[in-house]
């Protein structure tokens, strides 16, 4: 016997009651009241009925009584006044005669922007540089395998400044700089 397909009722969802469920967050916060509340019975517990409020402020009084007579002692005080250190002479060779320090090197900043293989690139890129009113320079420099490299130099900057400000210019136009820094020889 053939059968109608075309007419086949859907099949039936059990019909479940939908049980009302106790959501996580309740349970946890149970959990940690009755927590709480088994703590504080211990607590009791451990307490003895006879002691009073009166009975802990004088133990607390006590144990800051203690405390203050146990505060540390400072000899170093009395230690430094007998103590003697030994200073050295100032020179007075100095045509003043005050003495004379020795001055530290004067440095520059240089900015490295970019190195090439190709000198033309290099100039092309100094050429930028010109136009974004930094002073700028071709170096050559020998490498270990004796190839010549075209370095892009801006600067030289007397001062830290200087050379930040340079530095923030070439920043903005999407160059990054490495920073050289050289001691100027008298």
């Amino acid at each position: 016997m053939a059968r109608d397909y075309a007419k086949k009722k859907p099949p039936q969802a059990s019909k479940r009651k939908a049980e009302p469920r106790v959501p996580a967050w309740v349970w946890l916060f149970t959990g940690a009241v009755l927590g709480a509340f088994i703590m504080f019975l211990m607590r009791l517990a451990d307490m003895s009925p006879q002691e009073t409020a009166k009975e802990v402020k004088e133990k607390t009084a006590a144990n800051s009584a203690k405390n203050e007579e146990q505060k540390p002692r400072f000899d170093f005080y009395e230690l430094l006044k007998d103590a003697k250190v030994p200073t050295p002479k100032p020179d007075t060779s100095g045509p003043s005669g005050a003495a004379t320090e020795p001055e530290a090197p004067a440095t520059e900043y240089i900015l490295q922007v970019a190195s090439f293989k190709n000198k033309t690139d290099a100039e092309a890129l100094r050429a930028q540089l010109i136009l974004l009113n930094l002073e700028a320079t071709v170096q050559d420099a020998k490498v270990r395998n004796g190839e010549t490299w075209y370095r892009v130099l801006a600067g030289p900057y007397q001062s830290r400044s200087r050379m930040s400000k340079a530095r923030s210019t070439l920043i903005s136009n999407r160059f990054e700089a490495l920073v050289l820094k050289r001691n100027i020889e008298n």
